[in-house]
């Protein structure tokens, strides 16, 4: 994890004692007992002291964005293209295994199908067991991060957190929670509490293994809301290095491979797999009222493109796409308890986790 949030560290304002009787720093407690207290610092600090890079464990994601249930896809349609859509909705379960910066694997468990995305150190594997339709990639010499791409991977909760402390800044109030247990491990609970009003989201809870400092799981809620909106945390883990044998893979017989430029390993995999939006955007605001745009047509170039000129069940996708979204002033609204996508008429998108007012400023100034 790179860290950038630790430049913040002093200015957040928190009490020095979380229990009474307790002194913050105390010895590590003994198995049963309760972790010793710490301050919000501290517990930031035990992330970023946090080196766990071998491990193997279960994952467990749970999404109530309030997204339409959508359809099954039509005959001879892939669940590649849409896995981006299928991941916002529903339980998730998926298998995680690390060893190293360079060999990881994430499994994606659906009822009927595995989605797996392998890194072995330069070779990068996508495939999809419902369709036996495999995709590989030679990433470039130096290629540090340890985890795997993949628009249909569970997130792992380390990544996540490492995503949402970036954006800890003085409009954001940092506490600590009550103890909890994740995967059968005692944990901190770090939560980030937006001051701004004019943001979807309400809070973000971060399980922090109180003896390693790995983040274990990440909760997301909704302003409004009692339940979370969103939730990814381990149901098992262990903290010994994988199995090697789990990070070779070859194709099954019959599998449809193909292989893809090194620069193109997060735009595109399997056949059906949705190309990543483009990478040049603008920011307007800050914080958690920030506004991402994006330039015009990189919106269709996810489902509507596919990599080679492939169609494939691309129709199928922008249909389950146009029945996700609403029909607004001058486009079309994605929205969800947590994040708000505007898609204009002249191609142009804009997102963040506020208002459609927002965005329908932020749009109108550009």
């Amino acid at each position: 994890m790179t860290r950038t949030w630790l430049r913040w560290l002093p200015a957040i304002t928190v009490p020095a004692v979380i229990a009474a009787g307790v002194l913050a720093g105390s010895l590590p407690a003994s198995a049963g007992d309760p972790l010793p207290a710490k301050s919000p610092e501290q517990v930031l600090q035990l992330i970023a002291q946090h080196r766990e890079v071998s491990f193997s464990g279960t994952l467990e994601q749970t999404s109530k964005l309030g997204l339409p249930e959508l359809p099954q896809a039509g005959p001879g349609a892939s669940s590649g293209e849409t896995g981006w859509l299928e991941l916002l909705t529903g339980p998730h379960t998926a298998r995680v295994y690390r060893d190293g910066t360079d060999n990881a694997r994430v499994q994606v468990m659906d009822r009927l199908a595995e989605r797996d995305v392998i890194r072995h150190g330069n070779d990068l594997w996508l495939y999809n067991s419902k369709d036996n339709t495999a995709a590989h990639a030679v990433l470039p010499a130096g290629t540090g991060s340890h985890q795997p791409s993949g628009q249909e991977a569970v997130p792992a909760p380390d990544t996540l957190a490492e995503e949402l402390l970036a954006k800890l800044d003085p409009s954001t109030d940092v506490t600590v929670g009550a103890e909890v247990q994740v995967a059968g491990r005692a944990a901190y609970q770090l939560m980030l509490t937006p001051k701004s009003s004019s943001t979807l989201v309400a809070s973000v809870a971060i399980s922090v293994d109180g003896q390693s400092g790995m983040p274990l799981g990440v909760e997301l809620k909704a302003r409004g809301q009692s339940d979370p909106a969103f939730r990814v945390a381990f149901t098992k883990l262990s903290l010994e290095p994988p199995d090697a044998a789990v990070f070779q893979f070859s194709p099954p017989p019959g599998a449809t491979v193909k292989e893809l430029p090194a620069t193109d390993h997060k735009s595109s995999g399997t056949k059906d797999r949705p190309a990543a939006k483009d990478s040049r955007h603008n920011v307007s605001g800050t914080g958690w009222e920030s506004v991402v745009e994006l330039p015009a047509g990189a919106w269709a170039k996810g489902p509507a493109q596919q990599p080679g000129g492939q169609s494939g069940g691309t129709g199928n996708a922008a249909s389950l796409l146009a029945q996700a979204t609403v029909p607004v002033s001058g486009g079309r609204l994605l929205s969800t308890a947590l994040i708000n996508v505007l898609i204009l008429d002249d191609g142009r998108v804009f997102a963040g986790s506020v208002p459609l007012d927002r965005l329908q400023a932020a749009a109108a100034a550009r």
